[in-house]
């Protein structure tokens, strides 16, 4: 097979895409990105197919969805292990630490100027280097994976938040002041919704680095399931297709998690100015 077939591909596709860009709908937005990701699956299936690479460096997509509907089963037990189990539990707690730690930060000057630094160390260790410690701390299940990612996602977070509570003006507190608001008073009605916007960017930010820490913890231990054991020993069996899959449902994962929060985001800050221009 020569190149002009996958080019003539590439030009129509280009052509189409061209040509409904003109209209600004939220349905020709949509088919655009639609065109564009089914181009890329039908380029890459022919560039396989056309230069006969190894399915040991890329499988084509047949063999990938092949690989997929014969592990189903397999695919759906390390998604629980790994996403549900540790990445979900450890984002969780870390994001629940990190509020609790920028509340304290907030109310005490003194800890904003110790837990921020060590925050700010925490975050700069490398997870190749954490991640076996904490495997040895926690046991080969998805608790040390847990563990790993609530290091992971605490000071993006923690930074956001303590951003978020000190967003008010001078005139909004000394209006508190003036009423004679407590500092819990003023917490929840003040300085927790002025927060929002902030705590949603460093939870929309860590989604993706729950996977990613909840999939690199398990290379260094983990039963027999998991999403990095699986990718671990496919790639020892050269089933490269089984790994390209575990890769798919990552990024399905990731982007319904991703999804997920800037959907609750919507919902909660309905009121702020970056969610009004977006509805218009």
């Amino acid at each position: 097979m020569s190149a002009l077939p996958i080019i003539a591909v590439w030009l129509g596709g280009w052509a189409l895409n061209a040509w409904l860009a003109r209209f600004d709908t939220r349905l020709s937005r949509f088919l655009v990105a639609l065109i564009f990701g089914i181009t890329l699956l039908i380029l890459w299936e022919m560039t396989v197919r056309a230069y006969a690479i190894p399915t040991v460096i890329l499988p084509a997509p047949s063999q990938i969805a092949a690989s997929f509907t014969q592990n189903t089963a397999i695919l759906w037990g390390d998604f629980v292990q790994t996403i549900l189990k540790g990445a979900l539990s450890g984002w969780v707690l870390g994001a629940a630490a990190a509020i609790a730690t920028a509340i304290a930060i907030d109310r005490s000057p003194f800890l904003q100027r110790g837990l921020l630094p060590v925050g700010n160390f925490v975050a700069a260790l490398p997870i190749v280097g954490i991640a076996p410690i904490l495997v040895m701390w926690f046991g080969f299940d998805w608790q040390s994976k847990a563990a790993v990612v609530v290091v992971m996602v605490f000071f993006p977070i923690l930074v956001n938040m303590v951003a978020g509570l000190a967003a008010t003006d001078q005139m909004q507190r000394d209006q508190m002041a003036t009423w004679a608001a407590p500092y819990w008073q003023s917490l929840a009605k003040m300085r927790l919704p002025a927060a929002m916007p902030f705590l949603f960017n460093g939870l929309k930010i860590t989604t993706t680095l729950a996977l990613i820490g909840a999939i690199v913890a398990e290379f260094f231990g983990s039963p027999t399931r998991g999403m990095g054991f699986r990718i671990s020993t496919a790639v020892g069996r050269l089933d490269l297709p089984l790994v390209w899959a575990e890769i798919l449902v990552a990024a399905i994962a990731g982007s319904l998690f991703y999804g997920i929060v800037a959907l609750i985001e919507k919902k909660v800050t309905f009121w702020h100015p970056s969610q009004r221009k977006q509805r218009g």
